[in-house]
């Protein structure tokens, strides 16, 4: 059991670890933003308290000493600049590396030794004479003004899955001299406020006019709202050294999964809060007028206290909207490759069992057949978006990369995104990451110019790299554009003349010189560095992609920058497909490859003979016949369509000998021996058993156009 809870608390740190980071690296562009600071230091102090739960003792006095130094930050005692967050990343950083072990190596925790030694500037501040109060505090045993309140176990014992949340209301009234023996009120609040969603109202009507103010005195009353997994124990605790000079009121408003929010009035708030009877309340229901306002007329409540009951009706209403509208559970991401998996056999035998319906011509078949076929696209479905997942969580991470390799290359770069809530799907997601890295350090390696250069170019400083991402059809278009100095045609010929890859004399347009840049080993850098020189980057995301069933196009101007689009399909598992055969062979093209089909006679066909082009909407597309391609035996049929598919942003043509219709292909990778079959990019299952090849139509698009010598998009008219 305490296994499972581990795997739980290491799961929650990472989430957590990741938001620091991104937390930090707003607060470097924001440095007096107290929210985000707060953030950081609650996070922080999050995974101090769980890993001291869980038995990762290293974790917790490392992080310890972070948490000091993001309080002093809180308390306005440290400047906030680039080198603190630099040290509190690596800080990050390390923590990250403790998770993957129970005992961690020497090595390691020599390696914290160190940047703790970093961060003592920060922590340790100048010993003062301890007051009478403070001897007696501390001999009492209770912390000093500023020292830690909250028991790390409790808050980690906040964060456990499966206990229920309730909410509670917290009405706190400080005694007036409060303040003499050093407390700080405020922060009793933020404790509060940390161990769940909390709504606060501050009762500020009994602070005097500025005359009469004594700044010694505690003029309010807090009402706070706070939903959270703590119970009231974990809540009196933040005011256990205060308990005895102030006025506290805990109260039950309502448990996790109770139907409060519709039926919670205004006045059942005041009756429970104890300012008005139900008598009360019934006669001014009587008078059919409001409750709030009658009541404030007769003096029974004051505005304050009607504001308070509003926040708190309010609090319980989005309560209970999430929990009704974003409920959800963790589920670990091998169960749900299983579950899609499980879909993909039942796509499968549902074909099969259509196939059966229509060779036996069984209408009872048939009908059952075809409600099954339904409920199986239905589910497939539903799976398909439990696995989408929003892109923006690995764009988060390359603010980072952004950030710690400007700084090597001594350039100022800002990193803009859009379209962070594109959806994609999980495995898909995981393997952008690698590509996007390559690219963005070839942007910022190659192209973005260093400060210096930027002026003299009258550009403005920082460099901008822009990620981008939306949807288009079945694919997602993902664009890392950078504002830099584009890339450079001469060097790239001289480099790929130089390697071999073109010839001195030959003719490449501008777009195909372009294309050298993801040869295995091509770079134009004319010394190796930690960075780049070594030509190992583009060629991964040519392959990766292209792995992916995806497409990468090049767009650069010299001077004004460069944009790297990746045409990436939706997901991996299942996809509409076009069922076509071929000389008794099956294929499928990708459905949302496809733009149209039109039949061609045999005689038709041979007239074009070696051109390999026809005419499509007023336009000339090359095409391939499958047949020849894949080198299949015997003649053709007397008619054979053409597939038209769009690919590589312009239009190609299979020849087939029959389109049989469209299928849910469920994808099967190829095995190894196949791997470097071109065309080719996986497998599908028929209803029969048999084996249907998926097209690459991206490789096959390439090979035409490289074979038929001409620009897929030429216009009529054009020689």
């Amino acid at each position: 059991m305490i296994d499972k809870f581990k795997s739980t608390f290491i799961e929650e740190a990472n989430e957590l670890l990741s938001q620091i980071e991104e937390t930090l690296l707003e607060l470097e562009d924001a440095p007096t933003d107290s929210e985000l600071l707060n953030k950081a230091f609650r996070a922080m102090h999050t995974v101090k308290g769980s890993s001291a739960m869980f038995g990762y003792e290293a974790i917790s006095k490392f992080t310890h000493e972070v948490e000091t130094a993001l309080d002093r930050c809180r308390n306005g005692e440290i400047l906030i600049d680039s080198a603190f967050i630099g040290l509190t990343l690596r800080a990050r950083d390390h923590i990250r590396k403790l998770l993957d072990f129970d005992s961690p190596p020497e090595a390691l925790i020599g390696e914290g030794a160190a940047l703790l030694a970093e961060f003592h500037p920060y922590v340790a501040k100048q010993e003062e004479p301890e007051t009478e109060k403070e001897v007696e505090r501390r001999a009492a045993g209770r912390p000093s003004q500023g020292e830690e309140r909250v028991d790390p176990a409790k808050a980690a014992q906040d964060r456990q899955p499966g206990l229920e949340s309730t909410t509670w209301r917290v009405i706190f009234k400080p005694a007036p001299e409060i303040f003499k023996d050093g407390t700080k009120v405020i922060t009793l609040i933020e404790e509060l406020v940390a161990l769940g969603e909390a709504s606060v109202y501050p009762h500020i009507e009994g602070i005097p006019r500025l005359g009469a103010l004594d700044p010694e005195c505690c003029y309010c009353a807090w009402d706070v709202i706070l939903t959270t997994r703590a119970d009231e124990n974990s809540i009196r605790d933040i005011f256990i050294f205060v308990a005895g000079q102030s006025e506290l009121h805990i109260s039950k408003i309502a448990k996790q999964g109770d139907e409060f929010a519709n039926a919670k009035k205004l006045g059942e708030i005041f009756i429970e809060r104890g300012l008005v009877s139900a008598e009360t309340i019934g006669t001014v229901l009587e008078s059919h007028k409001r409750i709030g306002e009658t009541l404030v007329e007769q003096k029974v409540v004051s505005t304050d206290e009607v504001a308070s009951a509003l926040l708190e009706q309010e609090h319980l209403k989005k309560i209970q909207e999430r929990k009704e509208v974003t409920g959800s559970i963790r589920v670990a991401s091998d169960k749900l490759d299983s579950l899609v998996d499980l879909v993909g056999e039942l796509v499968t035998l549902q074909a099969r069992l259509s196939q059966t319906a229509f060779e036996r011509q069984d209408s009872v078949l048939g009908s059952i057949s075809e409600q099954f076929e339904r409920l199986i696209s239905q589910l497939r479905d539903n799976t398909m978006s439990i696995r989408m997942l929003p892109i923006g969580s690995t764009f988060n991470k390359f603010r980072r990369v952004v950030r710690d390799l400007s700084l090597e290359l001594g350039k100022e770069v800002e990193l803009q995104t859009e379209g962070a809530e594109t959806e994609l799907d999980k495995t898909v997601i995981e393997r952008l990451s690698d590509p996007l890295v390559h690219i963005i350090r070839n942007s910022l390696d190659h192209g973005i110019e260093s400060p210096e250069k930027r002026r003299e170019a009258g550009k403005a400083i920082p460099g901008v790299i822009r990620l981008s991402a939306r949807h288009s059809g079945a694919y997602v278009l993902i664009q890392v554009s950078d504002d830099g100095k584009g890339l450079d045609a001469e060097a790239i010929r001289h480099k790929g003349i130089e390697r071999g890859l073109i010839t001195q004399g030959q003719e490449l347009s501008e777009n195909d010189l372009f294309q050298l840049i993801f040869a295995p080993g091509f770079s134009t850098a004319r010394v190796v560095t930690t960075v780049s020189g070594r030509g190992v980057g583009m060629d991964v995301v040519r392959r990766e992609i292209d792995s992916l069933g995806g497409s990468v196009q090049l767009e650069s101007k010299v001077g004004l920058g460069m944009t790297v689009t990746l045409k990436i399909p939706l997901t991996l598992a299942i996809i509409e497909g076009l069922l076509v055969k071929v000389a008794g062979d099956f294929y499928v093209v990708p459905l949302s490859s496809v733009d149209g089909c039109i039949e061609i006679r045999k005689d038709e066909l041979e007239a074009l003979g070696e051109r390999r082009i026809f005419s499509y909407r007023n336009e000339f597309v090359p095409f391939v016949s499958l047949r020849g391609f894949f080198a299949s035996e015997g003649d053709g049929p007397a008619i054979s369509q053409i597939v038209i598919v769009q690919a590589l942003d312009s239009r190609i043509g299979f020849v087939v000998d029959q389109v049989v219709g469209d299928y849910q292909t469920v994808i099967k990778p190829l095995g190894r021996m196949f791997k470097s079959v071109v065309g080719l990019s996986g497998a599908t299952i028929l209803g029969d058993g048999t084996v249907a090849l998926i097209l690459d139509v991206n490789r096959l698009s390439q090979v035409v156009q490289r074979e038929s010598k001409v620009t897929i998009s030429a216009r009529i008219g054009v020689a």
